[in-house]
């Protein structure tokens, strides 16, 4: 196929995910959730409508400017995660599009929604059966691309160490507030924190503030998530860390949902927020550049010598936001 083919279908495949009837929806939200209890009906949609924001024509011809065509065609396994829906559609997009076979291995807790979407893909093309292929075990590949926790990575790096190979490991997102944000932003850094229950490697686990910020005044901004503590698993966690942090004796505000603590940690539990007190940028310059290689983004609107995502766009990244900062396109167009 070539990248024209390719990009044709994924533009076909967006008008799909856009214009799925209300009882095709209801019938694939129900076997996701039936496989993953996490994806509800509002995660899965919010990962389709990323993937309508991310396949507009005009923003994918401008993004594949910057990278060659004409590749020799390898196969590429790749190892998605499944901590929220369709995590990794965006390797399987820069995968076709670089014109290789995608060989995909499949998270156990996202099986359903990816193989809806490669069957979509093949219905609009059938010359995409020959360029996904969906595999128990990785064999027959020339280079993989592999996303999983700290732990699995030392196994992929181990096991794949003599392909070609991006292998990802455990990143979390922060934001930097001073004080200025309206309430609009901060209504938007609540959807950062929460959406998909605070799962994604997107998601804001930590909040940096200045000394002087008082905590309590930053949590009616969030009031409007509080429905997700209707999740019983989310609830689970929400009142055994509250346990755990009123027998220990752990200051914390909480706010009928989640917890919010100080600490110097990055990686909060689910159900909480951790912040930290900066005294100057140049010292929140500093805390993040010991935690750089932990980040997957930085949520704020402060003047800091690194990239800003805005708030409330953390979970809508563009086609070049790519995870663990490494350019997925370019390493697969220089195989």
């Amino acid at each position: 196929m070539t990248r024209e083919d390719v990009t044709g279908g994924l533009l076909v495949l967006k008008e799909v995910i856009a214009t799925l009837k209300h009882d095709e929806k209801d019938e694939l939200f129900a076997k996701a959730a039936a496989v993953n209890p996490w994806y509800t009906e509002n995660n899965i949609q919010k990962a389709l409508d990323g993937i309508v924001y991310m396949l507009e024509g005009e923003k994918l011809k401008n993004w594949l400017e910057a990278y060659p065509q004409e590749n020799r065609p390898v196969r590429v396994g790749l190892i998605m995660a499944g901590n929220i829906p369709l995590v990794g559609f965006h390797d399987l997009l820069c995968t076709l599009l670089a014109g290789h076979t995608a060989v995909v291995k499949l998270s156990s807790q996202d099986e359903v929604l990816p193989k809806f979407l490669f069957a979509e893909l093949v219905d609009i093309n059938p010359e995409f059966k020959e360029k996904i292929e969906v595999v128990d075990k990785l064999n027959r590949i020339d280079a993989v691309i592999a996303t999983g926790s700290d732990n699995s990575s030392r196994y992929f790096h181990k096991y794949f160490k003599d392909y070609p190979n991006i292998i990802r490991k455990n990143r979390t997102s922060a934001a930097v507030l001073d004080g200025s944000e309206s309430a609009e932003e901060l209504t938007g850094l609540a959807d950062d924190i929460f959406s998909y229950f605070g799962m994604g490697c997107r998601n804001v686990s930590k909040i940096y503030i200045p000394t002087d910020y008082k905590v309590q005044d930053l949590l009616p901004n969030f009031e409007g998530e509080g429905e997700i503590v209707n999740h019983p698993k989310y609830f689970n966690n929400y009142e055994y860390n509250k346990a755990i942090y009123l027998v220990n004796k752990v200051e914390h505000f909480d706010n009928g949902f989640a917890l919010f603590t100080e600490s110097e940690e990055l990686v909060s539990p689910l159900a909480v927020v951790y912040y930290e007190r900066y005294a100057s940028l140049e010292e929140l310059e500093g805390k993040l550049a010991l935690i750089d290689d932990k980040l997957q983004c930085v949520v704020g609107k402060i003047s800091l010598n690194r990239p800003l995502v805005p708030f409330g766009k953390a979970q809508q990244p563009e086609l070049d936001d790519y995870a663990d900062n490494i350019d997925t396109m370019k390493f697969l167009t220089g195989i």
